[in-house]
């Protein structure tokens, strides 16, 4: 029962025979555990060096003769301890890799890859995506909304795309509070062009860039962020997002 137990928490089937053993038979040298657990003595001390690795098994020397004892079977909790700690980090490294695997598997099966990602972590998710981006990044922006909600994602964003150098279009609803805000944009790698308020009466923010389309909802208690990646659909909005732009007047 103890074997199994132990095997349970990640031992191996010699780990757990030896473990067992100590903690029925407290101290004991090497080739008595060996005989005991009909282990071969090689194999028993090379077990007994990863329990004292583990941390579950005492070594004491006396003169030349080494004898091993169990840990105080507390010490058994450290390993599930370890195991979800493990687990937590192999689940924040596949959180971050699940995008990059699914858009693989999602091109290799001509499926386009569709990723969601909610709150204000998930909309700086997306943000910061685009920082990626190998081409220049065309906007759809509502200004107003973005400066109220998520203004201090916005910064961060801007001032890295700017450091990097990537260029971006903008197109923003022609209001004179948008205007203000643009008024302070640094001009470098920003283009911004006006949409009649009319218009412009959708509340969700529009990215197109390097093969995707991302979108931002941000409402008073949604945020929402999307990324699509399918070179047809990016195609499209690219297209006609540089329709659109040419028939608007620019402010630089």
């Amino acid at each position: 029962m103890y074997k199994d137990i132990l095997n349970e928490l990640g031992l191996t089937k010699t780990q757990a025979e030896i473990m067992a053993f100590l903690l029925e038979n407290g101290l004991s040298k090497a080739s008595l555990i060996a005989q005991k657990t009909s282990v071969p003595r090689g194999v028993a001390y090379k077990g007994l060096d990863e329990l004292l690795a583990l941390g579950l098994v005492e070594k004491k020397e006396t003169g030349t003769v080494a004898r091993f004892q169990a840990e105080h079977p507390i010490k058994l909790e450290k390993i599930i301890e370890n195991k979800e700690k493990e687990a937590g980090q192999a689940r924040q490294k596949l959180t971050g890799l699940l995008p990059e695997l699914v858009s693989m598997y999602n091109l290799a099966n001509h499926k386009p890859g569709v990723f969601f990602y909610e709150g204000e972590e998930g909309i700086e998710q997306v943000f910061n995506d685009s920082l990626e981006s190998k081409t220049e990044i065309y906007t759809y922006a509502d200004l107003e909304a973005f400066s109220k909600d998520i203004k201090e994602i916005q910064t961060r964003a801007a001032k890295e795309r700017d450091k990097r150098g990537i260029k971006k279009k903008i197109i923003v609803p022609d209001t004179e509070a948008t205007h203000k805000i643009v008024a302070n944009y640094e001009k470098t790698n920003t283009e911004v062009r006006f949409l009649g308020k009319d218009f412009y009466q959708f509340k969700t923010g529009m990215q197109i860039y390097d093969g995707k389309i991302s979108y931002q909802v941000i409402e008073q208690n949604r945020k929402l962020g999307v990324i699509i990646q399918d070179p047809n659909i990016y195609q499209m909005h690219k297209l006609l997002f540089e329709f659109i732009w040419a028939q608007l007047r620019g402010v630089y």
